[in-house]
């Protein structure tokens, strides 16, 4: 009897879950809004600050590691 019980239970939290997780989609879609063009203008900014600066990185790490190749390829030899 209480096998039956604690299956039952984990029956009905299985089926439940995909219904909770829709109801909870809802309310955040519902809370959520459309950027305003300044917000939108902000978001464009940062991303491609953020773009410029790995790229910057990427190009620094480069310089940095072709000459560092080079001398331990010439060790080698």
């Amino acid at each position: 009897m209480a096998g039956e019980k604690t299956e039952n239970n984990q029956m009905e939290k299985a089926m439940d879950a995909p219904l909770e997780f829709v109801r909870e989609g809802n309310q955040f879609l519902s809370k959520c809004k459309k950027p305003d063009l300044k917000e939108y203008m902000k978001i464009i900014r940062a991303v491609g600050i953020g773009f410029v600066a790995v790229g910057i990185i990427g190009y620094v790490i480069k310089l940095i590691h072709i000459p560092i190749r080079y001398v331990i390829g010439q060790v080698e030899l």
